[in-house]
């Protein structure tokens, strides 16, 4: 794989210049065509990205899915043929662009983040950026990468599920939307899991390694919040806006996905305020363990402060001293200073200090 280009990397260069930032994620892109109207569908994998351009004018409906868009020429290719703008390929190409979208009136083109929550690695969040073109009758997914939240769309699609091969290509791309804030819900129980387990584990034994586990998953929340805030105005802007791309019908099933985006944010909002609650409890934790434990050290040295204070006297070289020649005068001393000691021990428990 190639190295990872960064956004300095195109520092220089004009405005709307083709150049791969981020990381090269597959070796070759991949090229998946899935044409459908009603009764008829075809899927096939393209072995060159010319394949897919007498789809623009056929009246069925086109969903051309690209995988690996580390490719400049394929992307250049596609931009051309379908008249995209030089800007919007720019953003294609760039995997570090914030969620967006932009109304072209022929097209809409939508910048948004994909997650997926990995089990095996320390940070569990992982964003794909997807970028979609939508055309009145073809929609163009642009993917990092092969693997994705879209197989219940495509399974329907094949099996003629539902009505989404009766309609048109505004709503396959409300159905991917769908698909893809369906499956934040997915990521968000798995936090969800994890902060309980967190919480039984900070009551028990609040211990340094738990705190690192703790800024770990301030992280990831706060890396989501930024991945999936946007998503609620980039919905709403698809809900109310004036194209022909985009059909009254559809935007009915938007207000759900919107609807949906709220109440993603608003976990996600629930969550961070329990992990920086968690901080304070943990915080809280450490600092009633030390001052219980200067407690007990203080208590030890307040008992032992008066037998010392007894056994300094006795340990000064003075010849007349009374009880230097008494014959129980050491016991007597040893008594005395065991009574001290039971009576300081019974003044702190009546006290409550321990």
């Amino acid at each position: 794989m190639a190295s990872e280009k960064k956004i300095s990397d195109k520092v220089g260069f004009p405005p709307g210049s083709l150049i791969h930032i981020g990381k090269r994620k597959m070796e070759e892109p991949k090229i998946t065509i899935i044409d459908y109207q009603d009764e008829q569908f075809q899927e096939k994998i393209a072995g060159k990205v010319e394949e897919c351009f007498p789809f623009r004018e056929t009246p069925t409906v086109t969903w051309i899915n690209i995988d690996g868009i580390h490719d400049v020429k394929v992307i250049e290719k596609i931009g051309k043929h379908f008249n995209l703008h030089p800007l919007l390929l720019e953003d294609i190409l760039n995997t570090t662009q914030r969620p967006k979208l932009e109304d072209f009136e022929d097209y809409i083109f939508t910048v948004l983040k994909m997650l997926y929550y990995k089990e095996e690695k320390d940070i569990r969040i992982e964003a794909e950026q997807v970028s979609f073109v939508l055309g009145a009758n073809f929609l163009i997914s642009f993917q990092e990468r092969e693997g994705d939240v879209f197989n219940s769309v495509r399974e329907g699609l094949r099996e003629g599920k539902g009505s989404i091969r009766k309609k048109g290509a505004d709503y396959l791309a409300y159905s991917l939307l769908d698909a893809i804030v369906d499956n934040y819900f997915l990521v968000l129980e798995k936090i969800g899991e994890k902060i309980e387990f967190m919480e039984e584990k900070l009551v028990k034994n609040p211990d340094p390694k738990l705190l690192r586990t703790i800024h770990e998953l301030k992280r990831e929340i706060i890396f989501m919040r930024r991945s999936v805030w946007p998503l609620r105005e980039i919905i709403g802007a698809l809900e109310k806006i004036d194209s022909p791309v985009v059909k009254e019908s559809t935007k009915i099933y938007l207000r759900d996905v919107y609807d949906h985006t709220i109440q993603v944010i608003e976990t996600i909002e629930t969550f961070r305020d329990i992990i920086s609650g968690m901080l304070d409890i943990y915080l809280s934790s450490i600092n009633n363990k030390m001052n219980e434990i200067m407690k007990v050290l203080t208590i030890i040295g307040t008992i032992f402060i008066p037998l010392t204070f007894i056994t300094g006297i006795y340990g000064m070289n003075f010849v007349y001293m009374p009880e230097l020649g008494w014959k129980f005068g050491y016991f007597a001393v040893l008594l005395v200073m065991l009574i001290i000691l039971i009576g300081m021990i019974f003044y702190f428990k009546k006290k409550k200090w321990f």
